[in-house]
């Protein structure tokens, strides 16, 4: 039995069908009630990932886990170990933590100490364990949806500036992967897309998918900090503009794992774009 934290979001949503077409027993968790969508057979339990109380009644005889931490778990909560040791007393042998390349280029970041806390304690559980380490989502392009919709125009900082964004489609066939083969314990995977793309960039290609004009407004740092300041906690916004903005040389190159584990290269933005053009349209 495996078991899939955030399974509603843009990762778990990808993973959970994955996933059950592999024929595995599925236990897909959220916060909410069963929302739509799931394959059939596979099995719906509300729990809080941030409270591991809540927790140890769904991870009972599971085999494997995936842990997404969501939204305000990423900054405080338990002990990583209250739901480390939940999964460990339930008999999970092989835990797929999903973390930040932050971690590896960064390493000194306060918004990430919460995840770099996570990958410590399950390094020093004795568990099976592999960490996915993911850039910037593709998916962050949602975002723009709405301002494309109305207004044909992107609104964003830091135009010319382009990091590999990965599609979370690859990031869910890692997870798999990690969850279900062999030769993946002990593994730390960085996942980015095939290559760099900037804002203004991924507004053209939009655009092209759209068959219309798609302007691009460059926004400051300034207003884009006020704008992240409507759903993104204080500590993370100054990191997150930095990485868009002043990225590492690291951050801007496509790297290997991907393909390494899947065998083929990350998808592209475009093909991200194409799968979810209704949201732009």
């Amino acid at each position: 039995m495996i078991v899939v934290t955030g399974a509603t979001g843009n990762i778990g949503r990808t993973l959970v069908p994955l996933l059950a077409e592999a024929g595995e027993d599925i236990v897909a968790v959220s916060r909410r009630p069963r929302p739509e969508g799931l394959p059939t057979g596979v099995r719906h339990s509300q729990a809080d990932v941030g409270n591991s109380a809540s927790m140890r009644p769904v991870l009972d005889g599971a085999d494997a886990f995936f842990l997404l931490l969501g939204g305000e778990l990423n900054g405080h909560g338990e002990s990583p170990n209250a739901l480390l040791d939940a999964a460990l007393d339930a008999g999970a042998k092989r835990i797929v933590l999903l973390s930040s390349q932050i971690n590896s280029t960064r390493p000194e970041a306060l918004s990430h100490t919460r995840l770099r806390e996570f990958e410590a304690a399950m390094r020093a559980s004795g568990t099976d364990f592999t960490i996915l380490r993911p850039g910037g989502f593709a998916s962050n392009a949602f975002a723009w949806a709405e301002s494309v919709r109305t207004k044909r125009t992107v609104f964003a900082p830091f135009g010319d500036v382009a990091l590999p964004v990965i599609d979370p489609a690859d990031i869910a066939a890692v997870a798999a992967a990690a969850l279900c083969e062999e030769g993946h314990s002990g593994r730390t995977y960085e996942l980015t897309g095939p290559e760099a793309v900037s804002p203004r960039r991924q507004t053209a290609v939009i655009s092209e998918a759209l068959g219309e004009d798609v302007d691009f407004v460059e926004l400051s740092r300034e207003q884009a900090h006020a704008h992240m300041a409507q759903f993104m906690p204080a500590e993370v916004i100054d990191g997150t503009l930095d990485v868009l903005g002043v990225p590492l040389p690291t951050e801007r190159t496509a790297g290997p794992d991907v393909e390494k584990v899947l065998g083929r290269p990350a998808r592209p933005f475009g093909e991200w774009v194409a799968r979810n053009l209704p949201a732009f349209q």
